[in-house]
């Protein structure tokens, strides 16, 4: 394997953190607060301990096989090109078209929160839309311009969420943070579960595995530290959250809590700061989602697992999978509320992390990893799944239905593409020798 990449440990950090601190915290916070109440904190740290738990995985896989694939190489090692591979990568495609969506809503949700409160669902609507059709049009031109901001919009942000974290943690009121004011325990849990796509991004770091230099040592080194900054991060954030605004208050605003949390101690100042830092964070996220989805669509009908309309390429780009992506994200950002939007993201990506947590099992020899890690990856992964599930069975049981929909439009129309089109599908890249 190459060892001399052009991407050092800062560049690989940097990317898993800009890919998790992208705009899901903006938009889930309020969620969380709803379901975790007072142990929010908690919530977002059981969160991230599958993330870590599953970064272990990815971080083997990604030396032993390092491709711009990323997650669809590492499945289709493990399990081969069949059926259920070529499922959980269009679940994964799927999956990446719902965080646009979340990410288009939370946009909408703070660009009207400086609109009157009447007129603010429409404002949501045209502003969430708006931003879709414009970055889809720049991506379409081959546009770089939010892409090459993306450093500075990443470093802005995190500064602007430490500066929120250092002022608003002396004004902290403990009594709204001890433990009688936490939800029982399986709904902290299931808390923590319904936001889980807040930690997603650090996948994207497989996607560069094959520019990082010495990646033996890095790429491991750069998953962990990438994962535990955005833990402790996201319960500093939740803690002066909740530890400023009661949870009715947060709840009230909870499409653009983390900006109202910070009137508190900020004043209406600290409102519009947080909520520019939100559209800034969430139009990157966007556009760099866009492209990812796009290139995931692609790289999937590479493989021969989605129509081949979606491999041809206009101008460089994958034109017909970032058009198709981005008309189903306006769909379902405009028709689904942000619960549904959230449950939706992380149950497929909790589904996708079992199953690289599996191929690790499966092929921990090739990558020379401990097993247990990876099944115990799966264990969690499959747990969180089932509170996340368990608390929408018990407290909106009719939304069940767009998690079916999902699972069953990637199985389904994996199967039928298969049967239909029978094309040649690609075998994996072999592990590179001497590693």
């Amino acid at each position: 394997m190459d060892k001399n990449g052009s991407l050092g440990y800062w560049s690989v950090v940097a990317i898993g953190v800009g890919g998790m601190v992208g705009g899901g915290i903006f938009a889930v916070l309020g969620l969380a607060v709803q379901l975790a109440h007072g142990g929010t904190p908690i919530a977002f740290t059981l969160a991230g301990i599958v993330a870590l738990i599953t970064s272990y995985s990815y971080a083997r896989l990604s030396v032993a096989y390092p491709s711009q694939g990323g997650t669809v190489e590492f499945l289709n090692q493990a399990f081969g090109p069949g059926v259920l591979a070529g499922g959980l990568n269009v679940l994964l495609w799927l999956s990446y078209i719902v965080m646009l969506s979340l990410y288009a809503y939370a946009f909408g949700s703070y660009a009207a929160s400086f609109f009157p409160q009447g007129s603010q669902l429409l404002w949501k609507h045209i502003s969430l839309s708006a931003v879709v059709v414009l970055l889809t049009f720049l991506n379409v031109q081959g546009a770089d311009i939010v892409g090459k901001a993306e450093e500075w919009i990443v470093g802005t942000k995190v500064v602007i969420l430490l500066l929120f974290v250092g002022i608003g943690i002396w004004s902290v009121q403990l009594h709204r943070l001890a433990p009688v004011s936490w939800s029982p325990p399986l709904e902290l849990v299931s808390g923590g579960m319904i936001i889980f796509l807040a930690y997603e991004g650090f996948e994207l770091i497989a996607n560069t595995s094959g520019e990082v230099k010495n990646p033996g040592k890095l790429l491991p080194l750069s998953y962990y530290s990438a994962v535990l900054f955005v833990i402790i991060l996201y319960g500093l954030i939740s803690l002066v959250t909740v530890g400023n605004l009661s949870v009715s208050a947060i709840v009230g605003a909870r499409d653009y809590a983390l900006a109202e949390s910070a009137r508190p101690f900020l004043g209406s100042f600290g409102f519009v700061l947080i909520a520019i830092a939100a559209l800034l964070s969430t139009s990157s996220a966007i556009n760099a989602t866009l492209y990812g989805a796009a290139r995931i669509s692609y790289i999937i009908a590479k493989e021969g697992e989605l129509p081949q309309i979606l491999e041809k390429k206009v101008w460089h780009h994958p034109i017909e999978g970032l058009l198709v992506t981005a008309a189903v994200t306006l769909i379902i950002a405009n028709s689904l509320d942000l619960s549904s939007i959230s449950m939706m993201g992380s149950a497929g990506f909790l589904l996708i992390f079992a199953a690289v947590n599996g191929s690790n099992v499966i092929l921990c020899k090739e990558t020379s990893s401990r097993m247990w890690i990876s099944a115990l990856g799966v264990v969690v992964c499959i747990i969180a799944l089932g509170a996340l599930v368990w608390h929408q069975a018990r407290t909106e049981p009719a939304k069940l239905w767009v998690l079916l929909i999902m699972a069953g439009l990637a199985l389904g129309a994996e199967a039928t593409y298969r049967f239909v089109a029978k094309r040649e599908l690609r075998k994996p890249l072999q592990k590179e020798h001497g590693e």
